[in-house]
């Protein structure tokens, strides 16, 4: 009695077409018709004033805050750990949804507008306790204002080829959900294994830029340096991954600790693709930390 053979290549194949129909009977594609034309394809070719044409008169991006992060723009906000990347995070995103600006750095949108935080730094108790006080009680966030957080008990579905693919899916569902306009990751860390090596950073910001395309978002990206002396100036080269973390995002700025003002801690533009720079080597900003009732910021 002879034993059916089947080559190792070919069994790979069948795999691989049965992970790519699982995907799409899940996505709903069986039956669809895709748009054929010159828009259809991964890219669009117009000649260059005809992108100027449709371009005219439309407005310009809004900042957010100040010059660091403007309207659709994929920015990144840097620093070594404990500096306070958080903590301005989501300062930033009240400042969003409730309509005011930080100090000097300009909020310039008609509206309250919905953010999505998606937090894996911190526990949800540890979140509470940074926002309360037991003689004011706890900050009123706006309703505007989403938090998303690691779910440990949650399993990963045999449709997705690994992890990295299956948290990129539970963010953009969580973004559809919601509807908000400005997303907020506190951290990349926490997204992919590792950011240092080209291999783990492109992929990571491709879905990032992917996303900002599909929705019509503005992101801010928090990230660590690796080590680093704290006495040198930060700079591109402090980021992981910075080569290409850095030039995939339209700006990026950093937290720094201050040496000529101990215990503040300086904002500093590291780039910018729209704007000039204000805050930059010779013109940091220097910033200190105070807890007004109930919030923390700085």
């Amino acid at each position: 009695m002879s034993t059916f053979y089947r080559p190792p290549e070919i069994e790979a194949l069948r795999t691989s077409i049965a992970r790519s129909t699982d995907r799409r009977i899940k996505a709903g594609q069986f039956g669809r018709v895709f748009p054929q034309g010159p828009d259809a394809g991964l890219l669009r070719t117009k000649k260059a004033a005809e992108w100027m044409r449709l371009q005219y008169g439309k407005p310009e991006p809004k900042l957010l805050f100040g010059s660091f992060w403007a309207e659709g723009e994929l920015c990144i906000l840097f620093a070594d750990t404990g500096l306070g990347k958080s903590i301005l995070a989501v300062q930033i995103a009240d400042s969003l949804t409730k309509e005011y600006s930080i100090g000097p750095f300009t909020n310039q949108l008609d509206a309250a507008v919905c953010v999505l935080y998606v937090d894996f730094e911190l526990s949800s108790k540890q979140f509470e306790l940074r926002y309360y006080d037991r003689q004011y009680g706890s900050h009123l966030f706006s309703d505007l204002f989403y938090r998303a957080e690691f779910n440990p008990e949650a399993d990963d579905p045999v449709l997705y080829d690994d992890y990295e693919e299956y948290i990129s899916s539970a963010i953009e569902n969580a973004v559809r959900q919601t509807g908000a306009r400005i997303l907020i990751i506190d951290n990349i860390t926490y997204i992919r294994r590792g950011t240092e090596r080209a291999g783990e950073a492109l992929p990571l910001m491709k879905m990032f830029r992917a996303l900002k395309a599909k929705h019509g978002l503005s992101i801010l990206v928090l990230a660590h340096t690796p080590k680093r002396s704290p006495y040198k100036p930060i700079t591109v080269n402090d980021l992981q991954g910075s080569k290409l973390l850095i030039n995939f995002a339209d700006s990026a700025f950093a937290i720094g600790s201050s040496h000529t003002r101990p215990g503040l801690r300086y904002l500093k533009q590291v780039k910018q693709r729209s704007r000039a720079e204000l805050y930059g080597a010779d013109n940091v900003c220097l910033i200190g930390s105070e807890k007004k009732l109930n919030f923390l910021g700085w």
